[in-house]
Protein backbone atom coordinates (compact mmCIF):
# COMPACT_ATOMS: atom_id res chain seq x y z
CA UNK A 1 0.00 0.00 0.00
CA UNK A 2 1.45 3.34 -1.08
CA UNK A 3 1.39 6.23 1.39
CA UNK A 4 1.18 9.55 -0.42
CA UNK A 5 2.38 12.68 1.37
CA UNK A 6 1.20 15.99 -0.07
CA UNK A 7 3.89 18.64 0.38
CA UNK A 8 2.83 22.24 -0.09
CA UNK A 9 3.63 25.78 0.91
CA UNK A 10 3.53 29.28 -0.48
CA UNK A 11 5.97 30.67 -2.99
CA UNK A 12 9.44 31.19 -1.46
CA UNK A 13 8.56 29.30 1.74
CA UNK A 14 11.21 26.64 1.11
CA UNK A 15 9.04 23.80 -0.18
CA UNK A 16 11.58 23.01 -2.91
CA UNK A 17 14.38 22.80 -0.34
CA UNK A 18 12.32 20.30 1.69
CA UNK A 19 11.52 18.39 -1.48
CA UNK A 20 15.20 18.11 -2.39
CA UNK A 21 16.03 16.93 1.14
CA UNK A 22 13.39 14.20 0.87
CA UNK A 23 14.93 13.07 -2.44
CA UNK A 24 18.35 12.90 -0.74
CA UNK A 25 16.74 10.66 1.90
CA UNK A 26 15.62 8.29 -0.87
CA UNK A 27 11.95 9.27 -0.88
CA UNK A 28 10.47 9.54 -4.40
CA UNK A 29 9.09 13.03 -5.08
CA UNK A 30 6.66 13.85 -7.87
CA UNK A 31 6.94 17.55 -8.64
CA UNK A 32 3.66 19.05 -9.86
CA UNK A 33 5.53 22.10 -11.24
CA UNK A 34 7.66 19.81 -13.42
CA UNK A 35 4.54 17.97 -14.58
CA UNK A 36 2.94 21.37 -15.32
CA UNK A 37 5.88 22.17 -17.61
CA UNK A 38 5.67 18.80 -19.33
CA UNK A 39 1.99 19.20 -20.25
CA UNK A 40 2.71 22.46 -22.15
CA UNK A 41 5.83 21.38 -24.03
CA UNK A 42 5.99 22.14 -27.76
CA UNK A 43 3.63 19.88 -29.68
CA UNK A 44 1.44 19.17 -26.63
CA UNK A 45 -2.32 19.55 -26.44
CA UNK A 46 -1.82 21.88 -23.47
CA UNK A 47 0.33 24.33 -25.43
CA UNK A 48 -2.15 24.35 -28.31
CA UNK A 49 -5.01 25.10 -25.91
CA UNK A 50 -3.03 27.96 -24.32
CA UNK A 51 -2.32 29.40 -27.76
CA UNK A 52 -6.02 29.17 -28.65
CA UNK A 53 -7.09 30.84 -25.38
CA UNK A 54 -4.41 33.54 -25.04
CA UNK A 55 -2.95 34.04 -28.53
CA UNK A 56 0.23 33.22 -30.42
CA UNK A 57 2.04 36.16 -28.80
CA UNK A 58 2.50 33.94 -25.74
CA UNK A 59 4.79 31.59 -27.70
CA UNK A 60 8.50 32.13 -28.26
CA UNK A 61 10.10 31.97 -31.71
CA UNK A 62 11.02 28.29 -31.15
CA UNK A 63 7.34 27.44 -30.52
CA UNK A 64 7.70 26.99 -26.75
CA UNK A 65 5.62 28.82 -24.15
CA UNK A 66 6.74 32.31 -23.14
CA UNK A 67 6.36 31.58 -19.42
CA UNK A 68 7.54 35.00 -18.28
CA UNK A 69 5.03 36.88 -20.45
CA UNK A 70 2.13 34.56 -19.58
CA UNK A 71 3.13 34.68 -15.89
CA UNK A 72 2.96 38.48 -15.86
CA UNK A 73 -0.55 38.32 -17.32
CA UNK A 74 -2.04 35.61 -15.13
CA UNK A 75 -0.59 36.87 -11.85
CA UNK A 76 -1.95 40.37 -12.55
CA UNK A 77 -5.38 39.19 -13.81
CA UNK A 78 -7.28 36.63 -11.68
CA UNK A 79 -9.63 35.73 -14.57
CA UNK A 80 -6.66 34.91 -16.82
CA UNK A 81 -5.21 32.69 -14.07
CA UNK A 82 -8.54 30.84 -13.83
CA UNK A 83 -8.56 30.34 -17.61
CA UNK A 84 -5.00 28.99 -17.57
CA UNK A 85 -5.74 26.64 -14.67
CA UNK A 86 -8.84 25.34 -16.46
CA UNK A 87 -6.61 24.33 -19.38
CA UNK A 88 -3.65 22.88 -17.52
CA UNK A 89 -5.42 21.49 -14.44
CA UNK A 90 -6.98 18.37 -16.01
CA UNK A 91 -3.80 17.59 -17.97
CA UNK A 92 -1.62 17.87 -14.85
CA UNK A 93 -4.02 15.76 -12.78
CA UNK A 94 -4.02 12.92 -15.33
CA UNK A 95 -0.21 12.85 -15.43
CA UNK A 96 0.10 13.00 -11.62
CA UNK A 97 -2.27 10.04 -11.25
CA UNK A 98 -0.23 8.10 -13.78
CA UNK A 99 3.05 8.76 -11.93
CA UNK A 100 1.54 8.00 -8.51
CA UNK A 101 0.33 4.60 -9.74
CA UNK A 102 3.96 3.68 -10.44
CA UNK A 103 5.27 4.89 -7.04
CA UNK A 104 6.75 2.88 -4.19
CA UNK A 105 5.57 2.50 -0.58
CA UNK A 106 6.07 6.16 0.38
CA UNK A 107 5.91 8.95 -2.18
CA UNK A 108 5.71 12.73 -1.90
CA UNK A 109 3.52 14.84 -4.16
CA UNK A 110 5.10 18.31 -4.19
CA UNK A 111 2.36 20.76 -5.26
CA UNK A 112 1.90 24.47 -4.59
CA UNK A 113 -1.84 24.15 -5.42
CA UNK A 114 -2.35 20.98 -3.38
CA UNK A 115 -5.04 22.59 -1.23
CA UNK A 116 -6.48 25.04 -3.75
CA UNK A 117 -7.25 22.22 -6.16
CA UNK A 118 -9.52 19.66 -4.48
CA UNK A 119 -8.59 16.94 -6.98
CA UNK A 120 -4.91 17.17 -5.90
CA UNK A 121 -5.81 17.17 -2.22
CA UNK A 122 -7.86 14.00 -2.71
CA UNK A 123 -4.78 12.16 -4.03
CA UNK A 124 -2.86 12.32 -0.73
CA UNK A 125 -3.03 10.57 2.64
CA UNK A 126 -1.31 13.34 4.63
CA UNK A 127 -0.62 17.05 4.09
CA UNK A 128 2.71 18.58 5.11
CA UNK A 129 2.77 22.40 4.93
CA UNK A 130 6.04 24.36 4.74
CA UNK A 131 5.69 27.85 6.23
CA UNK A 132 7.99 30.87 6.49
CA UNK A 133 5.88 33.97 7.12
CA UNK A 134 4.88 36.67 4.60
CA UNK A 135 7.77 39.07 5.26
CA UNK A 136 10.35 36.34 4.80
CA UNK A 137 8.54 35.08 1.67
CA UNK A 138 8.61 38.58 0.19
CA UNK A 139 12.29 39.07 0.98
CA UNK A 140 13.25 35.67 -0.50
CA UNK A 141 11.16 36.18 -3.62
CA UNK A 142 12.67 39.59 -4.37
CA UNK A 143 16.22 38.27 -3.80
CA UNK A 144 15.77 34.92 -5.57
CA UNK A 145 13.73 35.99 -8.61
CA UNK A 146 14.64 39.66 -8.90
CA UNK A 147 10.97 40.65 -8.75
CA UNK A 148 9.92 44.17 -7.87
CA UNK A 149 8.11 44.60 -4.57
CA UNK A 150 4.77 44.81 -6.46
CA UNK A 151 5.46 41.68 -8.57
CA UNK A 152 6.41 39.72 -5.46
CA UNK A 153 3.30 40.92 -3.59
CA UNK A 154 1.09 39.91 -6.56
CA UNK A 155 2.62 36.41 -6.64
CA UNK A 156 2.09 35.92 -2.91
CA UNK A 157 -1.43 37.42 -2.99
CA UNK A 158 -2.47 34.97 -5.75
CA UNK A 159 -2.01 32.04 -3.34
CA UNK A 160 -3.51 30.86 -0.06
CA UNK A 161 -1.92 32.28 3.09
CA UNK A 162 0.06 30.12 5.51
CA UNK A 163 -2.83 30.43 8.00
CA UNK A 164 -5.28 29.07 5.40
CA UNK A 165 -2.97 26.16 4.51
CA UNK A 166 -2.23 25.18 8.12
CA UNK A 167 -5.93 24.42 8.68
CA UNK A 168 -5.51 21.40 6.36
CA UNK A 169 -2.10 20.33 7.63
CA UNK A 170 -1.30 17.00 9.25
CA UNK A 171 2.17 18.46 9.85
CA UNK A 172 3.69 21.95 9.66
CA UNK A 173 7.36 22.45 8.77
CA UNK A 174 8.53 25.89 9.93
CA UNK A 175 11.24 27.05 7.52
CA UNK A 176 11.89 30.44 9.08
CA UNK A 177 15.06 29.24 10.84
CA UNK A 178 18.21 27.47 9.64
CA UNK A 179 18.29 24.64 7.08
CA UNK A 180 19.37 22.26 9.83
CA UNK A 181 16.33 23.17 11.94
CA UNK A 182 14.07 22.54 8.93
CA UNK A 183 15.75 19.23 8.11
CA UNK A 184 15.38 18.09 11.73
CA UNK A 185 11.61 18.65 11.51
CA UNK A 186 11.48 16.58 8.31
CA UNK A 187 13.53 13.78 9.92
CA UNK A 188 11.07 13.62 12.82
CA UNK A 189 8.13 13.37 10.39
CA UNK A 190 9.85 10.65 8.35
CA UNK A 191 10.62 8.66 11.49
CA UNK A 192 6.94 8.84 12.43
CA UNK A 193 5.93 7.61 8.98
CA UNK A 194 8.22 4.62 9.14
CA UNK A 195 6.79 3.50 12.50
CA UNK A 196 3.14 3.67 11.35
Amino acid sequence: MTKIIGLTGGIACGKSMVSEYLRQKGIPVIDADLVARQVVEPGSIGLQQIRDAFGAQYLLADGSLNREMLGRKVFAEPEALKRLNAITGPLILAELKSQLREAGSVVVLDAVLLLEEEQYHQLVDQVWVVTAGPELQLERLIQRNGYSFRQAKNRIASQMTDAQRVVYADAVIDNSGTREETWHQVDVLLAGLLTE
